[in-house]
């Protein structure tokens, strides 16, 4: 009898530990895979909406930069100053490449974008007024242009000599960029038959 109470006492102590032990690991095995399972979503909903919002503060980083001046310069207006820190320089910039506006300063091509916009805006100047020391710049120097939108820096990644009638100067840039050119060799006497070209890619864009 005595045996018979210690042995019933044993088994309920083993099923009563068993089945403590039991529901403990369901419980940590459900609270494992809740925790994967709806934690993983909401990580994932997070990421997909951090995404997004990068994606929508993009495009109207690119939309604005097509809106940057309310009001477009005319032909002739003085639109701005470059400044070469390189030379310490600052020359006024003119709306147009026409004679008048090169013999005032840089002029600015009018079918290109304005400085700050996404493509490629181009100025030119003459070799022995403005851009009398633009050889003295090169790759990694900093061309800075300050307008109505904004103060706007470029670094020079690449320079050109082509032929005076290359028409890649002026051509489409995915990427707001600064080409200036200039009449090459520096020293040539007449027309000069080559340009010497500067192109610089935004890398500070500090809108007004």
């Amino acid at each position: 009898m005595k045996k018979k109470l210690i042995l019933l006492i044993v088994s309920v102590a083993l099923i009563s530990g068993g089945t403590w032990f039991s529901s403990t690991s369901i419980y940590q095995l459900t609270k494992g895979y809740l925790m994967f399972k709806f934690g993983s979503e909401k990580t994932f909903t997070q990421k997909k909406e951090t995404v997004q919002a990068k994606e929508s503060t993009k495009e109207v980083e690119e939309s604005s930069d097509q809106t940057l001046y309310d009001v477009r310069p005319k032909v002739g207006e003085q639109m701005g100053e470059l400044r070469i820190p390189k030379l310490d320089a600052a020359l006024p910039i003119y709306h147009g490449t026409n004679e008048d506006e090169l013999e005032k300063g840089v002029g600015h091509f009018a079918d290109s974008v304005l400085p700050g916009e996404k493509d490629n805006s181009v100025l030119s100047g003459h070799r022995d007024t403005v851009f009398r020391k633009l050889g003295e710049v090169g790759k990694g120097d900093l061309l800075v242009v300050e307008t109505t939108a904004g103060t706007f820096t470029y670094k020079v990644r690449k320079v050109r000599i082509v032929d005076k009638d290359d028409r890649s100067v002026i051509v489409s840039m995915p990427r707001a960029t600064l080409t200036v050119s200039t009449c090459y060799p520096f020293t040539f006497v007449g027309a000069a038959p080559e340009r010497y070209v500067l192109v610089a890619y935004l890398v500070k864009s500090e809108k007004k």
